[in-house]
């Protein structure tokens, strides 16, 4: 079973200077519901670790302190 699911999954590499969505994983109160976004940003990423974390930054260039893990981020294209 582990061996079938592995040959699905999509290896993602991130480097520095890539634009990116940030998953929205908090409910706010007055969210629309199911018509919310899903998606923030685009954020650039600053800093790759090895184990999947990245540090983002926004676009005018102030540095988010916490690491968001890859699994919550997609590539932007504009």
């Amino acid at each position: 079973m582990a061996r079938a699911f592995n040959t699905k999954v999509r290896h993602r590499d991130f480097s520095p200077g890539d634009l990116v969505l940030r998953k929205v994983l908090h409910v706010k109160p007055d969210s629309r519901g199911k018509f919310s976004y899903k998606y923030d940003g685009p954020f650039v990423i600053k800093e790759v670790f090895s184990g999947g974390a990245v540090i983002l930054s926004d676009m005018d260039g102030t540095e988010n302190a916490l690491p968001v893990n890859a699994d919550a981020i997609k590539k932007y294209y504009p």
